[in-house]
C-alpha cells in the first residue's frame, strides 16, 4: 500500500472515530415520530452522527423512512403500547412475551455501547418517551439526553397554581413538587445526562429549579403540520365577507388504532347528527351561510369502507364533488341536506388548519389541533386509549382548549356556547400556543443535541 493510500485509510478511520454514534430509544408510535423529526434535522447538520435505533414498543416503522438500522428485537404487543391506561393490557403484554422482549432489548443496548467503546467511537443515547427509555439510557454507560413526551406539569398545575382534584390518589402525582418524581429527576440529573427536553415551558421551568439540565426548546409535535395552502388565504380586502359566507368546518378525529377508532367513529357520528339538528334549529346562532363541512381525518391504517357504512346508516349519501380542495385524490364525499362530510387519509394537516373546531377522540391529533389555537370537544370512549381516565388527564394537559362531554349529544350545546363567547375563543387560541409551543422545536433540539452530545 502506498503512503498516500495508507494516509487516506487512517484519515477515514479517524473521521469515523470522531463522528458521534447515536442510539435512539423510543417507546411508542408517537415517540417514534417525534424522534424521527429530530433525526431528520440532525442529519442536515454539517457533521451528522451515525444513527441507530431501538424502538422499545412496536416495530418502529417510522425509522424505516430514514433508513436507520434497528439494533435489537422489536415486536408489537397486544396492548399496542397502552399498558398504562389499563392493568389488563399489561397482563396481556406479559403473556405476549413483554419480559423476554425487554431483557433482549437491554442486552442489545449494552452490546451496542460495548462495541462502540471497543471501536473507540464517541457514543451517546437519545431516549424519547417516559421513564422506560430513560432507565435504559441511564444504565447504558454512555452519555445521554432525554425527550420527555409523557409528562407535563400541566397535568397537576397551571401558571396560577395546583389544579383542584377529586381523587385521593391525585396528590401522589405531585407529592415531591413536580410531576416528575424524585427517582425520575435522579435519572435526569446524572453527570452523563447532558440535556433534558420537556414538552412545555412550565415543565422546563420547574425542572430547572430542581437542578435538572432542562432546555425549553418547544414541542416537536407541532412540527411538520404546515397546510397545502397559504395560511393567510383569508386575509384580503373582503375578509369580512369571506368569513360570513364560508362554510363552518368541523374536523373529526376518531383516533388511529383499530378497532377502537371504528367504535369512536360511531360515537362521533351521534354527535354529528345532534349537531346538525341543533344547527337547523338555530341556524342564525351558529353560522350565517348555513353550510357545514365535516372533515374526517382518517389514519392511513384504517378502512374507510367501514367508516362509510356507519355514514350510510345515518342518512349520508355519496356525493360527486367535495366542498373543499384537499391534496388527496382518493377522498370520499357524502352529503346530507346542506351538510357535507369528507373522508381523507392523505390531508391530515389541511384538516387541522381548515377547521373551526374539532370533535375528538384521539391522543396526539387532539393535542396538535389544540396547539393551532383551536377548541376541541372530546367524548371519552371505551379505550384502550381514549377512555375516561385518558380523556380527563388530557383535559388537564390542554386546559380550556379541550372541553369534555360525557355524552355525544352534548357537543351541540358546547358549540353554541363557544359561538356566543368570542372572548373564550381568544383565550383558547392563546392557551393552545402556550401549552404546545411554536413550530421549529425539532431543529432547535437537534442543534442542542449536537452541542451537548457531540
Amino acid at each position: 500500500m502506498s503512503d498516500v493510500s495508507r494516509l487516506s485509510v487512517v484519515s477515514h478511520q479517524q473521521s469515523l472515530a470522531s463522528r458521534l454514534q447515536l442510539l435512539v430509544l423510543s417507546n411508542g408510535h408517537g415517540e417514534d415520530i417525534i424522534a424521527v423529526r429530530i433525526l431528520q434535522e440532525l442529519l442536515q447538520q454539517s457533521n451528522p452522527p451515525d444513527i441507530f435505533a431501538l424502538p422499545l414498543v412496536g416495530e418502529g416503522r417510522a425509522y424505516q423512512n430514514l433508513d436507520i438500522p434497528v439494533i435489537g428485537s422489536v415486536r408489537t404487543m397486544p396492548s399496542g403500547g397502552f399498558i398504562y391506561m389499563d392493568g389488563r393490557q399489561l397482563v396481556k403484554d406479559v403473556r405476549g412475551g413483554l419480559l423476554q422482549l425487554t431483557l433482549s432489548q437491554i442486552k442489545a443496548v449494552r452490546r451496542w455501547v460495548s462495541n462502540q467503546k471497543k471501536l473507540g467511537n464517541k457514543r451517546a443515547i437519545l431516549a424519547v418517551g417516559d421513564i422506560v427509555p430513560l432507565l435504559f439510557a441511564t444504565f447504558s454507560g454512555a452519555n445521554y439526553a432525554f425527550i420527555g413526551t409523557a409528562k407535563s406539569e400541566y397535568y397537576v398545575r397551571d401558571e396560577i397554581g395546583l389544579l383542584p382534584r377529586k381523587t385521593k390518589g391525585a396528590k401522589w402525582e405531585n407529592f415531591s413538587g413536580s410531576i416528575y418524581h424524585p427517582w425520575e429527576r435522579w435519572l435526569m440529573s446524572r453527570r452523563r445526562c447532558r440535556a433534558v427536553f420537556p414538552r412545555d415551558s412550565l415543565t422546563a421551568e420547574i425542572l430547572q429549579k430542581l437542578q435538572v439540565p432542562a432546555f425549553d426548546l418547544g414541542n416537536p409535535m407541532m412540527d411538520g403540520l404546515e397546510p397545502s395552502f397559504p395560511t393567510a388565504r383569508f386575509y384580503t380586502a373582503d375578509v369580512q365577507q369571506q368569513e360570513i359566507t364560508r362554510p363552518l368546518v368541523v374536523t373529526l378525529l376518531p383516533g388511529s388504532r383499530a378497532p377502537e377508532a371504528y367504535n369512536n367513529w360511531e360515537v362521533i357520528m351521534v354527535a354529528v347528527s345532534a349537531l346538525l339538528t341543533s344547527f337547523r334549529e338555530r341556524d342564525s346562532v351558529f353560522h350565517t351561510s348555513g353550510t357545514v363541512v365535516f372533515l374526517g381525518a382518517i389514519a392511513p391504517g384504517l378502512d374507510c369502507n367501514i367508516l362509510s357504512q356507519t355514514l350510510t346508516t345515518q342518512g349520508w349519501r355519496p356525493h360527486s364533488e367535495s366542498p373543499v380542495k384537499l391534496p388527496d385524490e382518493n377522498i370520499l364525499t357524502f352529503k346530507q341536506k346542506n351538510a357535507y362530510l369528507v373522508l381523507t387519509q392523505n390531508a391530515y394537516n389541511d384538516c387541522l388548519h381548515l377547521a373551526d373546531f374539532a370533535i375528538a377522540m384521539a391522543g396526539t391529533a387532539t393535542e396538535q389541533f389544540v396547539g393551532l389555537g383551536k377548541p376541541a370537544i372530546a367524548i371519552p370512549g371505551s379505550g384502550p386509549q381514549y377512555n375516561p381516565a385518558f380523556a380527563e388527564a388530557q383535559s388537564r394537559l390542554l386546559g380550556p382548549s379541550l372541553i369534555l362531554v360525557d355524552q355525544p349529544g352534548k357537543v351541540a350545546k358546547v358549540v353554541q356556547s363557544l359561538f356566543n363567547n368570542p372572548d373564550t375563543l381568544q383565550l383558547i387560541a392563546d392557551n393552545g400556543l402556550l401549552r404546545m409551543g411554536k413550530p421549529g422545536a425539532a431543529q432547535r433540539i437537534a442543534d442542542c443535541l449536537q452541542s451537548q452530545l457531540g
